[in-house]
């Protein structure tokens, strides 16, 4: 690198060059050089998060007279741009690094106070004296961390929710009527409807809704105030509670500070909650992945319930092979969340004394799982469960012939009876209303009454006699 490339920076440890071109001084470039290892950068709604927080502190030192005006309104400036994205560039440090997550609060007050010296009117801007001024590492990174995720939660990941249980209700609609053969164990169950079944997909889907908004509260709950250890040193009393009030009017969520900062700074609690409610809905989503491809499977020797829509060729040797390649997607999603989630928790273990120290470890995997579950709930409502259509007539064939429908009968003829006529049914592939016939002395009406599938659907118990109202 020749002299025109680079600059020389300093910071307490000495001298050190850096990029002519980089915004970052000399403790970015230390962390760049010290931490050589996944290539793996804080994610966008990190950074985005930092510099708000930078833009609120900048704010309120100004109101408490702690910083100049034409320092504090050319920090704000510049934090709104990095907030904005405007510089991801010039955040380069790895997710591996100090586990304060320092490197990256320098990162952000050297690249602010790069900028801001060139909004100040001839005044210099110190990383540390004015952009990180009332604040340090150890709430700063905290109050990033619940930041982030609240506004990715209020953003990307309950819209998408929503938007996947309003897909999965206008699709239940349509086509909710149909009767078809339940399955436990895999195996032939009673009847149920469409409805139903794509019902408990959207209970799914509500009760996960419900757990991220359970969470809220501890969410948006800020570190901000408590600086070092939890007690505020170099930070006036009103500054946390200050600067949640900023942050509450620029991103309209109900944030507030911490009731105890000392608990905020040392346990990372809240996010491994959250990302366990994460786990849960990927786990929700697993599940109606799965279904999905079960229902898929076929066209000819398997349940062929439903065909999704065909998206690409599924193989590169079997010609007209169409595979089921959203569900598996979005289950590749899920054991990805699983895996961040034991990530999360073990980092969540590692709060020593005053200070978690695994923080950008727990930032990049809580926001990885955000991300990764919005854009698979919104690709799952859009790309298979909007488009499949229904075949009524392999479901009605396989429900005709299903033998379980003799627990109907239970009340009527008995268990034994019963078990005898499913098993003939079976063993001569014929519907079991047939062979009912047959063996149960109950005339072809009461047997059409009592096993009429979409009945069946509604509960209750059968009796022989009478009208056939459920009881």
């Amino acid at each position: 690198m020749s002299t025109n490339e680079f600059r020389v920076e300093r910071d307490s440890m000495g001298e050190l060059r850096v990029p002519a071109t980089a915004l970052w001084g000399a403790q970015t470039q230390r962390a760049i050089q010290n931490f050589p290892i996944s290539g793996l950068k804080m994610p966008r709604g990190f950074i985005r998060a930092l510099g708000l927080v930078k833009w609120a502190s900048a704010g309120v030192n100004l109101d408490l007279h702690d910083l100049d005006k034409v320092r504090a309104f050319a920090i704000q400036k510049a934090s709104l741009e990095v907030a904005e994205g405007r510089h991801d560039a010039h955040f380069p440090v790895d997710v591996f690094q100090t586990g304060s997550g320092t490197s990256s609060n320098m990162n952000a007050n050297e690249v602010i106070a790069h900028l801001a010296s060139q909004y100040a009117d001839g005044a210099t801007v110190h990383p540390n004296d004015h952009v990180n001024r009332s604040q340090s590492s150890n709430d700063v990174i905290p109050t990033a961390i619940h930041l982030s995720a609240a506004m990715a939660i209020s953003e990307q990941l309950l819209p998408a929710l929503k938007e996947l249980n309003e897909t999965i209700a206008r699709k239940a609609s349509d086509v909710g009527q149909v009767v078809k053969t339940g399955r436990t164990h895999l195996m032939d169950a009673m009847p149920l409807t469409l409805a139903q079944e794509m019902g408990a997909w959207r209970t799914q889907i509500e009760d996960g809704m419900a757990r991220l908004t359970s969470t809220r509260p501890r969410l948006h709950s800020l570190a901000q105030g408590g600086t070092a250890v939890g007690t505020g040193i170099n930070a006036h009393p009103e500054f946390g509670a200050r600067v949640a009030a900023l942050l509450s009017r620029q991103t309209g969520l109900d944030l507030r500070v911490n009731r105890d900062l000392f608990s905020a700074l040392s346990a990372q609690d809240t996010a491994v909650e959250l990302s366990g409610q994460l786990r849960t809905i990927a786990v929700s989503l697993t599940k109606i992945a799965n279904d999905l491809r079960w229902m898929n499977s076929g066209p000819l020797a398997g349940l062929a319930e439903i065909a999704l829509p065909a998206l690409q060729p599924g193989s590169s040797i079997m010609p007209g092979k169409v595979n089921p390649v959203v569900p598996e997607a979005v289950a590749m999603v899920a054991a990805q969340v699983i895996g961040n989630d034991a990530t999360v928790t073990l980092a969540g273990q590692s709060g020593n004394f005053q200070l978690n120290v695994m923080l950008p470890v727990i930032a990049y995997n809580l926001l990885q799982s955000i991300d990764l579950l919005a854009n698979a709930a919104r690709t799952l409502g859009r790309s298979a469960i909007a488009g499949f259509a229904v075949n009524t007539r392999s479901i009605a064939n396989a429900l005709e012939r299903n033998p379980v429908l003799v627990t109907a009968l239970n009340p009527v003829i008995g268990y034994e009876k019963g078990a005898a006529i499913a098993k003939k049914a079976w063993a001569e592939g014929r519907p079991v209303r047939e062979v009912a016939a047959e063996m149960s002395g109950l005339d072809e009406q009461t047997l059409a009454r009592l096993l009429d599938p979409a009945d069946l659907t509604r509960g209750g118990v059968r009796q022989g006699g009478g009208s056939g109202e459920h009881s």
